[in-house]
């Protein structure tokens, strides 16, 4: 999935604004000039739009992490991916919003996608791993639908 529509995704869920974003990615360091951040909140086809690199999304994954969950000192430095996939957003938006296995199912299942435990399970491991499974762009589209729901729900 493109990483624009993930930014949008997370964007809309939490109901933040421009500046939101750039305070999460303050968070973690890095600085994005606001007219670059307002280009990958566009849509593709729009004026002004912009991919947004791998490297931004990951440094706002682990952004979101630190705003949501706090800074934990008995933890290492934060971890960013140069190029971040289906499977690292899954997994570091579960680790923001502390989900579990069983969370990420029912997620699906309010959006109509029915998913194994053992699949979810699959897709949390690390690549080399022989048990991995690649994380699909319909998953994710699923999972951030049914996690915006949830989230502005409640």
């Amino acid at each position: 999935m493109m990483n624009n529509d993930v930014l949008r995704s997370v964007r809309y869920m939490l109901n933040f604004n421009n500046d939101h974003l750039l305070k999460i990615l303050a968070l973690v360091e890095m600085t994005v000039p606001p007219q670059q951040l307002t280009s990958y909140v566009k849509k593709e086809g729009e004026e002004g739009y912009q991919p947004c690199p791998d490297i931004v999304m990951s440094y706002f994954l682990t952004g979101l992490i630190l705003q949501k969950r706090g800074q934990d000192e008995k933890q290492p430095a934060p971890q960013f991916e140069r190029k971040v996939t289906n499977n690292i957003i899954l997994k570091k938006l579960r680790v923001a919003f502390s989900l579990k296995t069983d969370d990420i199912q029912a997620i699906l299942l309010t959006q109509n996608f029915r998913i194994s435990l053992p699949e979810i399970t699959a897709m949390m491991r690390a690549p080399d791993h022989k048990n991995y499974r690649t994380c699909g762009d319909q998953v994710i589209r699923y999972f951030l639908k049914g996690l915006a729901a949830r989230v502005r729900k409640g």
